[in-house]
């Protein structure tokens, strides 16, 4: 098959997803652990048999595992017959934003509603993400007033396609810009910024309202 991407990388990749070991993977796949991990680190690509079994133990699908359909907007398939919305609470949305990752802020910004990417990182309880001093970004977090923040709205979500899934958790409250005196208590957080480059102004949100909801079957 032509067009594979990097099978390697995307096995892996769902596997730490669900939190299996490659026997686990092996055995759902009807495979051996050893051609597993072979095809974990080499460039090349089971038949189509093996495929389908790989991505059904994997919860995906085979054009994903192939890197298929990767310029396309998520969520293209139809909702679940019988979908169930659950509200979060505060303890479980955190739970669910704690490993860190990329999620999405959002402001009013000198063009209008502005949503942007960012990597980010909890710590000790607030979301940090990395931007440029001096840039768009930047300026338009700013109140001009001291002591006084922009309060933002900082989104994250996980969505199973397979199974028509899915999480989202949304954060608000405000935004402030670390000052050099304040770095220590950021740096240890470890957040490399999305775009990377020199972008080595620290931003904090210290959430004032935290919700959530899963969608899910019944």
């Amino acid at each position: 098959m032509a067009g594979t991407g990097d099978l390697g990388r995307r096995i892996i990749h769902h596997r730490e997803r669900l939190g299996l070991t490659r026997e686990q993977v092996a055995e759902h796949a009807d495979m051996s652990p050893g051609y597993l991990k072979y095809l974990e680190e080499n460039a090349d690509t089971p038949d189509t048999g093996a495929l389908y079994r790989l991505a059904d133990a994997l919860r995906t699908t085979v054009e994903d595992l192939l890197g298929g359909g990767q310029d396309r907007p998520r969520g293209r398939g139809p909702a679940m017959a019988h979908p169930t919305l659950e509200t979060l609470d505060e303890a479980e949305c955190r739970r669910l934003i704690a490993p860190g990752g990329i999620g999405r802020v959002a402001f009013n910004g000198s063009h209008g509603p502005t949503v942007l990417p960012v990597n980010y990182k909890v710590h000790e309880g607030a979301i940090v993400f990395r931007t440029a001093a001096g840039g768009a970004m930047d300026k338009d977090l700013r109140t001009g007033l001291e002591g006084v923040d922009i309060k933002i709205a900082f989104q994250i979500d996980n969505i199973d396609e397979t199974n028509r899934e899915g999480w989202s958790v949304l954060v608000q409250g405000p935004a402030h810009h670390v000052p050099p005196e304040e770095l220590a208590g950021v740096t240890g957080s470890g957040v490399t910024p999305w775009a990377g480059g020199e972008r080595q102004l620290y931003i904090r949100i210290v959430p004032q309202q935290i919700t959530g909801r899963r969608i899910h079957g019944m």
